[in-house]
């Protein structure tokens, strides 16, 4: 019998960010879907209900904060976990994802690949 493969979103515009996230996680084992701006993340998630989105803030139609929301207006939503991407270190930004109950909140620049996996790993568990 062969295990259920967690599902990853990731809304990302930046393509090269986005592809190297993918194909990272795919080589974990992960099933990837993306999306290029939150109103196509927003129909992903709540078509595939995936375990765990990775969602970019700043993005065009729909930025990740406004996403978010309308993720955790859901019934299904307002459970999944997801982890925020950003460019900015704004603390304004930071209160915001936590008071939409972000899982985590990444400045992009902080982080390597293999500390996402670790984060989305543990965020799953």
């Amino acid at each position: 019998m062969t295990e259920k493969k967690n599902i990853l979103l990731v809304v990302e515009d930046e393509q090269s960010l986005a592809k190297a996230v993918q194909d990272k996680f795919t080589k974990e084992g992960f099933e990837v879907l993306s999306a290029k701006d939150g109103e196509d993340g927003l129909i992903q998630a709540f078509e595939k209900h995936p375990d765990l989105i990775l969602l970019d803030i700043v993005m065009p139609k729909m930025d990740g904060i406004s996403m978010l929301r309308k993720l955790r207006d859901d019934e299904w939503g307002k459970d999944v976990p997801v982890i925020l991407l950003t460019n900015l270190s704004d603390a304004e930004m930071s209160k915001e994802a936590v008071k939409e109950k972000a899982n985590d909140y990444l400045i992009k620049s902080d982080w390597k690949l293999e500390d996402l996996v670790e984060k989305i790993k543990n965020a799953l568990k």
